[in-house]
């Protein structure tokens, strides 16, 4: 992607411990590194729960970095929102290290189970079987969260794990009063958990959901944790946890063994990092396709001058560049460490260049011209959560069980709820998962591979501000981040940022999901006249933005409006 030379040199200064500048026409770098500040000296937390940025806060005053405070979160929200995430799940990590300016993944991604057979995912007719995909122990990949807590506070942390987790274990042990989402979640997937006794007895005490305002405690969880805190990763993946969850998995049909759990290994990757017109995106590599789908759009959209167009022709840009991006993603992405990938084409701007010349000025391109496809509506789950502490360390983790409460299959004697990962592998190729995403034998279920996802936990390096960011979302995800970094560079403030109207194309199916209200009259009439069809539903995604205004060295964190704009705060 072609960038200004002055605006590299600058960027790259920042990243290496030098100043950045701000937009001027001939900016004197001496001049504009003074107006800088090289540390917010306060600490911003953006997460879907409050009990969980005030778990972040906690660990923050206890004397812990934002990585501490990260363990924390995503603990508490393990108790307080299992509807999303979980340590029964996985998750993805964008960070900032702000001691030697290091940008660095973390990939605590689930794994399949040795004994893997994608036959278990079909019907007898051989169309898949959407029941062993996303219910039950047959659903759950190898969970990866609890060792990437673990990897957090070994590698980046200040403090013990036993203090990050603590403000987890105390919920649990003490109890919470659950939020509307959670008891919502509990009762739509009533009959899944009446499946499962371990289910039944956390989710449905006394036979029902917990009742608006009632107390709620999760003593399974809490000993499980403890165990966690105390041993770390043998507290978990060997012990008395691994062979309670053997054992309950086995029981219920899974095939999982103590040497899956012992194998689990974290993986550190190199983020994706592009320019777009003189911000530098640091986002989220393979098993991830978002950052590459992501980087692909941009690297599309960087041809054009978009805030010379008017909104239709904006949009469809953007749309076209979206459904070229989701078209390779389909094609080519999987776990980089069993699948080759032509990354270096999919991320040149070379290979944009030739995306761009197939978009036509005035008019949609079909997806039938482009490949053939099937598909549906993109889930709504997963939960993101976005750090940055007084020293200028940053962390976006996306974390998920997957689908709504993930497996709904809880492990008996661990409180740990799976998720059902497996159903983002391509577990019947070409054929779309809950999602409506498709997948080529790139996905595919192998023993020990990580299965695709869309998760992009991004961070946005500006000449004077800086973002940390990311949704859950399903297939939205990406696009999601993708307009909230538009947003961001278009000036707009963490408020703007995630309350931003959405719209959303993913290749198949050949439809515009639009958020209500996302285009005028006017744009939505030249959209339909260029040739696109829209399909309104109600609001989606959950992001959770904390940006550093450099110039002012202030910090503004705040949680998507649709949902519940309180949960961001700075102190």
């Amino acid at each position: 992607m072609k960038l200004a030379l002055r605006w590299h040199v600058l960027l790259l200064g920042f990243l290496l411990g030098t100043s950045g500048a701000c937009a001027a026409d001939q900016p004197t770098p001496s001049t504009q590194a003074a107006q800088l500040a090289e540390r917010p000296g306060h600490a911003g937390i953006a997460s879907a729960n409050k009990l969980a940025t005030e778990a972040g806060f906690e660990v923050l005053a206890k004397g812990g970095n934002a990585f501490d405070a990260a363990i924390a979160v995503a603990s508490t929200l393990s108790v307080v929102e299992p509807e999303s995430s979980g340590i029964g799940g996985g998750f993805m990590a964008t960070m900032y290290i702000a001691g030697n300016k290091r940008t660095v993944f973390i990939d605590a991604r689930e794994t399949a189970p040795a004994a893997v057979n994608p036959k278990d995912y079909l019907n007898p007719d051989g169309t898949p079987n959407r029941d062993t995909a996303l219910k039950g122990p047959l659903s759950a990949g190898i969970p990866g969260e609890p060792a990437g807590l673990v990897w957090l506070a070994k590698n980046y942390g200040k403090l013990p794990l036993s203090a990050s987790l603590a403000p987890a274990i105390r919920t649990a042990r003490d109890g919470f009063k659950p939020d509307d989402r959670l008891l919502g979640a509990i009762k739509e997937e009533q009959k899944n958990l009446e499946r499962w006794p371990a289910s039944a007895e956390k989710f449905l005490p006394n036979g029902n959901a917990p009742a608006a305002g009632e107390t709620w405690r999760d003593p399974g969880q809490a000993h499980t944790l403890e165990l966690l805190a105390n041993y770390g990763d043998a507290g978990f993946y060997s012990g008395e946890t691994a062979q309670k969850l053997v054992d309950a998995v086995h029981a219920a049909g899974g095939n999982w063994t103590l040497k899956d759990l012992a194998s689990y290994r974290v993986k550190e990757r190199t983020p994706i990092t592009i320019d777009y017109h003189g911000y530098k995106i640091i986002t989220a590599p393979p098993p991830s396709s978002g950052g590459v789908a992501i980087a692909e759009i941009l690297n599309i959209l960087s041809g054009f001058d978009l805030s010379k167009l008017d909104q239709a022709h904006r949009v469809h840009l953007t749309i076209e560049a979206m459904r070229r991006a989701f078209r390779d993603h389909n094609d080519y992405l999987g776990d980089p460490d069993f699948v080759k990938m032509p990354l270096n084409m999919l991320l040149s701007p070379y290979y944009a260049d030739g995306l761009r010349q197939s978009i036509l000025p005035d008019k949609a391109t079909p997806s039938s011209m482009l490949a053939p496809s099937g598909g549906q509506d993109p889930g709504m789950h997963t939960t993101h959560f976005s750090i940055i502490d007084a020293d200028g360390n940053m962390v976006a983790i996306t974390s998920t069980v997957n689908y709504l409460l993930g497996s709904t299959f809880v492990a008996k004697g661990t409180g740990v709820l799976l998720n059902d990962e497996m159903d983002d592998f391509a577990l019947v190729p070409n054929k779309p998962n809950v999602y409506g995403l498709l997948g080529s034998t790139a996905n595919a279920p192998e023993p020990g591979k990580r299965m695709l996802s869309s998760m992009s936990p991004s961070i946005v390096i500006g000449p004077d501000r800086t973002a940390v960011i990311g949704s859950p979302g399903g297939s939205t995800i990406i696009t999601q981040v993708l307009e909230g970094i538009l947003a961001f560079i278009d000036g707009g403030d963490a408020h703007q940022v995630v309350a931003k109207k959405r719209f959303h194309h993913q290749f198949m199916p050949d439809v515009v999901m639009v958020e209500p209200g996302a285009f005028d009259a006017e744009t939505t009439n030249a959209l339909t006249q260029m040739g696109y069809s829209f399909k309104e539903r109600g609001p989606w995604g959950f992001m959770n933005v904390v940006i550093w205004d450099r110039r002012t060295n202030k910090l503004d964190a705040a949680s998507d409006p649709r949902r519940d704009d309180g949960l961001g705060k700075v102190q």
